[in-house]
């Protein structure tokens, strides 16, 4: 990917790609995706909208690597620099949430390019394949290490549950960015992880027994 390549250049070249992420992360969380230019960018670092093509190619690039920094600029603060795990990854997302409430042109970059890296040959499509399976077997390990915990030994709605987590918490992102005054994303997506560990844990009545009652 574009990050490991950055990660064999001068650290003068480091630095200022660093520069260029930050402002990038300021200017698409403040104007969004479409709204935000690679001229905008270049003049807050104080470069030249082809300076900024030299470093990261275009503008979609430049988003696609804006991503992935802001994944690790969320962990720099925590012990390893990595997400938790175990049972502390369910709280971890639902801070992850409201956080997003606070950055919504970041939401919605992420949005965009998620939904156009499902077409043939898209350069993001690595990233946010690697970003889906990564996050599902961190999910899944989590609930595995919490159903030990708590003595459940069922854990075949696991696989399920970690998916289900992921979608929902994009799928909410979507509905937050559409009617941001209606749905309430940081508590709308802690009521949706909470429901979805607990029906892992104590799972309930079918649905059809509801529609018989």
């Amino acid at each position: 990917m574009a990050t490991e390549n950055a990660t064999r250049t001068r650290p003068a070249t480091r630095q200022k790609r660093t520069e260029i992420l930050r402002a990038a992360v300021d200017i698409f969380g403040t104007k969004g995706s479409a709204n935000g230019t690679l001229a905008d960018v270049a003049e807050q670092v104080g470069m030249t909208h082809a300076g900024i093509l030299h470093h990261f190619g275009s503008k979609q690039n430049l988003l696609l690597e804006m991503l992935a920094f802001r994944d690790q600029a969320d962990v720099e603060d925590l012990v390893e620099q990595h997400i938790p795990g175990g049972p502390e990854l369910f709280l971890h997302l639902v801070r992850t949430a409201f956080v997003n409430a606070q950055r919504p042109g970041i939401v919605q970059a992420y949005t965009v390019m998620s939904a156009e890296s499902i077409t043939d040959d898209h350069p993001a499509r690595e990233y946010f394949e690697e970003r889906y399976s990564t996050l599902r077997r961190e999910i899944t390990e989590a609930f595995s290490e919490l159903c030990a915990q708590e003595g459940v030994t069922d854990q075949s709605t696991v696989s399920s549950a970690a998916a289900a987590i992921l979608a929902v918490m994009d799928g909410l992102q979507l509905q937050w960015l559409l009617h941001p005054g209606v749905v309430e994303l940081g508590e709308t997506s802690q009521f949706a992880i909470r429901a979805i560990v607990n029906a892992v844990l104590k799972p309930g009545p079918e649905l059809e027994t509801y529609a018989q009652g």
